[in-house]
């Protein structure tokens, strides 16, 4: 795509381009910021509710966390289908703000104190939550160089984790009744919600004014025109490559390090509690310097597939250290940090699920690989639990409830040998 086919920021400030731009402008990375800080804020948003367990406790008698949290990424990983329609049919511009909007709402439902506002607001957050990530990554898309997809694919991923350390330690010290706040819970979700509303008011007056990538999407509603999107995604065998592999690199994470970790450590290793949390929480960490470094490696190179099975293999080393290797042998905390470092390869096939996909669905395709990732943990996650068993925490009851995720590893360096290559310098 040439240059001369993308008008300039200044002469249609709130236009889309004819092509995708070949220099970053500002407005659209203006658009992309915003974006990206929503999946900030729905990270926030999602991890308070595990902060004020004890608050949720008092009010409702039960918490209800495993109801919500199941419900929340049920609804989570279905609307994921969805977004992705509705950004390739309308646009950013429509959907974005909507999505903030609806986010909004549900913080402001939860704010109401009931179990049923909690349960129905945590709910209803999920449904406008999905548009953070998908979104973003369609806005580095469509608006954003192609040679920087990778780096911003990153960079919202790494915002994401910094809204989960906010989501925790502020809130605590916000309710905190030894502290210095000591605000009501209600009070925090009354924060959350407005916000909310002030980010989807910016996100609307700053998002290109455009509708979708294809002609055909804004043709009349219809159950064929609705599920053509998906024939084209799920009909390529590439789009599969790429979300097994996704959730594969994602669940020894999800599941192992922040599931399970701490009560390896604590249980099978015999550390303190206080140390295995400390020891745990170096992977998000991890995770923030990783994601948009790997993706800036593989943008600057060219190349996907080096980064991903390179940073697949560190991985599957670092995991098979923490299993095996007893604790300090190591350095203190290496482990975890290597693990969460190298785990940013699995942003790596979020930006081939873009790229081995026609442009008009790239919406769709972000959908379609949310989808995938969280189905993937969907179905390891009570194997995994299943396997721990009732036979005692020990580290032999570890190794054997682990082994799926360490095989699911093995699994998608395998896949990704066969996944096409999409960088740059492929494409010469």
């Amino acid at each position: 795509m040439s240059a001369s086919n993308t008008p300039s920021a200044a002469a249609q400030p709130q236009s889309a381009p004819a092509g995708q731009p070949q220099k970053i402008q500002p407005l659209y990375l203006l658009a992309w910021f915003l974006c990206a800080l929503f999946y900030f804020y729905q990270y926030a948003i999602r991890s308070a509710p595990g902060i004020m367990q004890d608050e949720l406790t008092h009010a409702w008698g039960n918490s209800h966390l495993g109801l919500m949290i199941a419900s929340y990424y049920i609804v989570y990983a279905l609307a994921a289908l969805a977004v992705g329609v509705l950004l390739d049919r309308y646009g950013a511009h429509a959907t974005m703000p909507t999505g903030i909007a609806i986010t909004s709402v549900g913080c402001l439902i939860f704010a109401q104190g009931s179990v049923a506002a909690g349960l129905g607001g945590y709910v209803i957050q999920a449904l406008g939550a999905i548009c953070a990530f998908v979104g973003s990554s369609y806005v580095a898309a469509r608006y954003l160089p192609a040679s920087t997809l990778a780096l911003f694919v990153g960079l919202t991923q790494c915002l994401g984790m910094a809204g989960a350390a906010f989501g925790s330690k502020p809130t605590r010290i916000l309710i905190d009744p030894a502290g210095s706040f000591h605000l009501p819970w209600q009070t925090v979700w009354l924060g959350f919600g407005v916000v909310g509303i002030c980010l989807a008011i910016a996100t609307w007056l700053v998002m290109p004014r455009d509708g979708g990538d294809s002609a055909a999407h804004h043709s009349h509603l219809s159950v064929a025109n609705l599920l053509k999107p998906f024939k084209t995604i799920f009909g390529n065998p590439q789009s599969w490559y790429a979300g097994i592999i996704g959730g594969l690199l994602f669940v020894p994470t999800t599941i192992g390090a922040l599931g399970w970790g701490a009560s390896m450590l604590n249980k099978g290793e015999h550390v303190s509690m206080a140390f295995a949390a400390s020891d745990v929480s170096m992977v998000p960490i991890g995770w923030v310097i990783g994601c948009p470094l790997l993706g800036w490696i593989s943008d600057k190179i060219g190349l996907r597939k080096p980064v991903l099975i390179g940073g697949a293999v560190v991985m599957l080393a670092a995991a098979l250290c923490a299993l095996y290797v007893p604790v300090g042998v190591m350095p203190r905390y290496s482990v975890a940090l290597v693990m969460g470092i190298a785990s940013g390869a699995a942003m790596i096939p979020f930006s081939s699920m873009k790229e081995v996909n026609p442009p008009e669905v790239k919406g769709t395709a972000a959908g379609a690989m949310n989808f995938l990732v969280f189905g993937t943990t969907g179905v390891l996650s009570p194997i995994v639990s299943a396997l721990m068993g009732t036979g005692g925490a020990t580290m032999a009851v570890f190794h054997r409830a682990f082994l799926p995720l360490i095989a699911g590893i093995v699994i998608a360096i395998l896949l990704a040998f066969r996944l096409r290559e999409t960088g740059w310098k492929a494409q010469k």
